[in-house]
């Protein structure tokens, strides 16, 4: 009996450490998926062009977004615009490696226009999320 009472505790401890492992993920899943863009909130958009796309999240009355070209690692020209109806735009441009932005605007309730360009190829979405 203490051979099985032995390999009993381990399973269990087995099991235990997989279970505390998983729910260690579940938790930081939401965080790694923040990190990645630098947008607070749940993703509400994905606006697609030919040389990348711009990720839109939202969050409260908070609209932001991030454009990520489809070849990271080289700088090239981009630029991520959030504009809330009534408002100004928040822009980033520049050269970048891996992203533009994070832009951030207080929406509230309002319609959003977002922008994105990688290279010389952009998209522009139109009044949204209204």
């Amino acid at each position: 009996m203490g051979r099985a009472g032995a390999a009993t505790r381990r399973r269990l401890a087995l099991g235990t450490a997989v279970l505390s492992a998983a729910a260690l993920l579940a938790v930081a899943a939401p965080q790694d998926a923040q990190a990645a863009t630098g947008c607070a909130g749940r993703k509400v958009r994905t606006l697609h062009f030919a040389t990348g796309s711009v990720l839109v999240h939202k969050r409260g009355g908070y609209v932001c977004a991030v454009t990520v070209p489809k070849k990271t690692g080289k700088k090239q020209q981009m630029s991520v615009g959030v504009r809330a109806r009534g408002g100004r735009a928040v822009v980033d441009s520049g050269r970048f490696a891996h992203h533009a932005g994070p832009v951030t605007v207080h929406a509230g309730k309002r319609c959003v226009w977002v922008t994105g360009k990688v290279s010389k190829s952009s998209v522009s979405s139109g009044w949204i999320l209204c």
